[in-house]
């Protein structure tokens, strides 16, 4: 409406929504008959949740469009600082994640949608829960309804300032998806609007929020509560649907009751007459940015810029060197965001000690990210975000966003970090709410971990791999031994024991690596490492051998394979196999992956694994065709180069199928593999050239934004971690170096390679396939995972026992016993 005016109104005085059923009605998807109900669904996979659906107008209705309501109603609806909806129902256990938005979008209508995942305890707390929130709804009504200018309007203006800053700064993307998503903007927006128009909000107007607001009733919803634990359910629950009849679902069968809600629930829902005290609206954000100005700008910045120069290619500095610490440090002069970001890694050989400590330090992660949200959900509102995760050697730690308050967000999260340990030393009746999240992750990650053995046949074969080729590893069922069972019983996983652990791994002995790169200069680089130091490196440095290091072991050639076992294995062409049983009584597919080990990195150096990779380029299609197209053994289907921790390399052979057992797709795979030697043989130079040309392109294709640039540096410094002094600095060439290889000049001179035509190039990539792959070779280091569907278990059973054949991992430990690990010297 223009100045002065309000908004149209119907007869009886109710705000109009143009758009709302102006296609299809008098028609209405959902209307009396659809909402006020409560349904209860069985799921087919385990899982517990209470999602509430709202029918509101459609969001591109133009005064929504505008002033967008729905933004700051979900921004609240999810918000996860201390005092709010999400926070209070974490404290108590009963949820493991909240998120709210738009669940249905038609041009009709719209459903809202509060989305639940609850833990078992939750699930049977679903009237607690359900209340808190109605009743935090009614908390954001009634700042709308009775403060029309105050706190919602400052969270609008929040919002509007983080779009703006967002969009005004927004990063190159891939073009084809730009371009997709442009032309559906089309539909909605005038040509020139279609950059910004997603991204520009008007000015907050109290009366369609209002109005708005207004449809977020029980009445007006429907409440879908989902769990296995639904069907057979004696709990007196309000929120239960055990008056309906079960019925099953047309179109996908599945099983479900619903049932109308009744009076008394519907008034304690829309008019909670005791609203939680804990509960409070959060803050205004202190991490929006208000500095976004670009250090490369500064005077010292400006005096030292070379328009000649691709900044891309400067590597960053190494800037701190010490025993403890090793940071390196690049200020951005060329994507010029107002963005940093900060990458720690802190090696310790605590982490992955036993089972039991990188059990605990998984836990730990766990507790940490739950903890963190509260402290911290604000700064990922305004675009700044962290990462605490904790891999086998080390902690890692990744923060990011908006430079001016990233300093902040580091010193923050390090803090809470030394204190949240400190509380979880002093036990569970000191802080039972922490004793809460602490139970509640261990489930989460017992489960996680059990349900492995639900992944699909080629992941399990895939990992049954790494379990036969890499050094140190412990198996699924070490983690799960730690967590249920005899053992556990007697001598269970404590939040105590768990900040011990993870303690020693964060504080005590370590090696830090560290990057600042973007849109922050040397001096406050140094600041960082400072922080870091302050926080983290208070005692002594580990010794260079006790940096913990993994190891590649090579799989044996048939000679060897014969000598391991017997002359058995001899007559066949794949002398060891890996075999394994699907879990899931359902699955149906079968998988294989054949494993044909090359060389460490450091044997086959830039040239090797130069020629390896075009191999496997070239190798995909072909795989593809053959297997895929023309045999039809199944949808999935790959070729592959693949290194393996510790140095090693491999190429693969991966099919999932479901017509055909493993042996039959194993055949198939080993004839593709003589065939593709044909096929390299009859490829012409040029066309090996060209396949060549297209892998360097790729190599050393430019990175369009800071993050790739990041990405690609960060992983270079990683790469560094596990060597000895020698090797510990990054070769940020490294690509360049490599793609050298593949360039083929009569005139070049490169140290790394001796190719210069396209003969010299297929004739070394014909050599080494001949050396690695052939059947004939001597040096051929081939295994075949195979894992089996339940329907075939007479057939895995058959060959449990036989020489060559490892049907669990004992089978697996032994045969590592025999094997020896390759160099893990960089090629470098």
């Amino acid at each position: 409406p223009s100045p002065g005016e309000s908004h149209p109104k119907d007869e009886h005085g109710e705000f109009v929504f143009l758009t709302e059923h102006s296609t299809y009605g008098p028609s209405v998807a959902f209307g009396p008959d659809q909402l006020g109900l409560i349904r209860e669904v069985v799921p087919l996979v385990e899982s517990r949740s209470v999602k509430i659906f709202s029918a509101v107008p459609p969001t591109d209705d133009p005064v929504l469009r505008e002033s967008r309501p729905f933004q700051v109603l979900s921004h609240l609806v999810g918000h996860e600082s201390p005092g709010s909806l999400h926070h209070l129902l974490m404290e108590e256990g009963w949820i493991n994640s909240l998120s709210s938005g738009i669940g249905i979008s038609c041009s009709d209508f719209c459903l809202t949608s509060i989305s639940i995942n609850l833990t078992p305890k939750g699930m049977r707390q679903r009237d607690q829960v359900l209340a808190k929130t109605w009743q935090w709804l009614a908390l954001i009504k009634d700042s709308v309804m009775n403060d029309p200018h105050g706190l919602i309007e400052e969270y609008h203006k929040e919002l509007k300032t983080i779009t703006d800053i967002s969009f005004k700064f927004r990063e190159m993307g891939d073009p084809t998806d730009f371009s997709s998503r442009a032309a559906e903007k089309l539909f909605d927006y005038e040509p020139h609007k279609v950059l910004v128009g997603s991204s520009e909000a008007g000015e907050y107007d109290a009366e369609v929020a209002r109005a708005f607001l207004q449809r977020l009733t029980p009445q007006n919803s429907l409440v879908v509560v989902t769990g296995p634990d639904v069907e057979d359910s004696q709990d007196d629950l309000d929120s239960s649907a055990r008056d309906g009849e079960w019925q099953i679902e047309e179109r996908y069968g599945g099983k479900y009751r619903q049932v109308r809600m009744s009076d008394s629930l519907l008034e304690k829902w829309n008019h909670p007459t005791d609203i939680d005290s804990r509960f409070s609206l959060p803050g205004l954000n202190e991490f929006i940015p208000e500095d976004v100005s670009l250090r490369c700008d500064d005077p010292d910045s400006v005096a030292t810029f070379d328009p000649d120069i691709d900044y891309r290619k400067e590597p960053p500095k190494l800037i701190v060197d010490t025993p403890k610490l090793r940071m390196w440090h690049k200020m951005d002069r060329t994507f010029r965001v107002p963005k940093t970001s900060i990458r720690l890694q802190l090696n310790s050989p605590e982490v992955y000690r036993s089972p039991r400590a990188i059990t605990l330090n998984r836990l730990f992660q766990k507790v940490l990210t739950d903890d963190l949200n509260s402290y911290v959900y604000d700064a990922t509102v305004a675009g700044c975000n962290y990462r605490v995760s904790c891999v086998p050697s080390a902690y890692r730690f990744s923060v990011s966003g908006y430079s001016e308050k990233l300093p902040h967000l580091l010193d923050v999260v390090t803090a809470r970090i030394a204190s949240l340990i400190q509380e979880m030393k002093e036990g569970d009746e000191a802080h039972p709410a922490l004793a809460e999240i602490f139970k509640k992750a261990k489930d989460n990650l017992l489960r996680q971990t059990k349900n492995y053995i639900y992944d699909s046949p080629y992941e399990t074969g895939s990992y049954n791999m790494r379990m036969l080729m890499e050094t140190p590893v412990w198996h699924i069922s070490d983690y799960i031994a730690e967590m249920e069972g005899e053992y556990a019983e007697h001598d269970p996983l404590t939040m105590k024991e768990c900040a011990e652990v993870a303690e020693k791994c964060l504080f005590g002995r370590s090696k830090a690596v560290s990057l600042c790169i973007g849109n922050i200069d040397e001096k406050q680089a140094k600041e960082v490492a400072e922080l870091i130091e302050s926080h983290f490196l208070k005692s002594r440095p580990l010794a260079d051998d006790e940096n913990p290091r993994f190891r590649s072991l090579r799989l044996p050639t048939k000679e060897e394979a014969i000598q391991i076992y017997d002359e058995s294995v001899a007559s066949r062409e794949v002398p060891i196999i890996y075999e394994a049983l699907a879990h899931s009584e359902s699955e149906e597919n079968n998988a294989v992956e054949v494993v044909m080990q090359t060389a460490s990195s450091f044997e086959l150096g830039f040239e090797g694994l130069a020629i390896q990779e075009l191999i496997g380029h070239m190798a995909y299609n072909s795989a593809f065709n053959q297997l895929r197209t023309k045999e039809q053994l199944g949808y999935i289907v790959s070729a592959f180069t693949k290194k393996i921790t510790g140095g090693g390399n491999a190429f693969c052979v991966l099919v999932q199928s479901s017509n055909t057992l493993p042996p039959g797709v194993e055949e198939s795979c080993l004839s593709w593999i003589e065939q593709f030697r044909k096929e390299l043989e009859n490829m012409s130079e040029e066309r090996i050239a060209m396949e060549a040309q297209a892998v360097r392109a790729n190599i050393l294709e430019k990175d369009i934004k800071l993050a790739e640039e990041i990405s690609s540096v960060w992983g270079e410094i990683l790469a560094t971690v596990p060597h000895t002094d020698h090797y510990k600095n990054p070769v940020f060439d490294r690509l360049e170096r490599f793609a050298d290889v593949l360039t083929l000049d009569d005139n070049k001179i490169d140290n790394e390679s001796s190719i210069r035509s396209a003969a010299d190039l297929k004739k070394r990539v014909l050599d080494f396939y001949d050396k690695y792959f052939l059947p004939s070779s001597p040096e051929r280091r081939i295994v075949s995972s195979r894992v089996y569907n339940r329907k075939a278990k007479d057939k895995f059973d058959e060959n449990v026992g036989k020489p060559g054949f490892i049907s669990c991992y004992d089978d697996a430990r032994k045969l590592k016993q025999h094997l020896s690990s390759f160099p893990t010297a960089p090629y470098w």
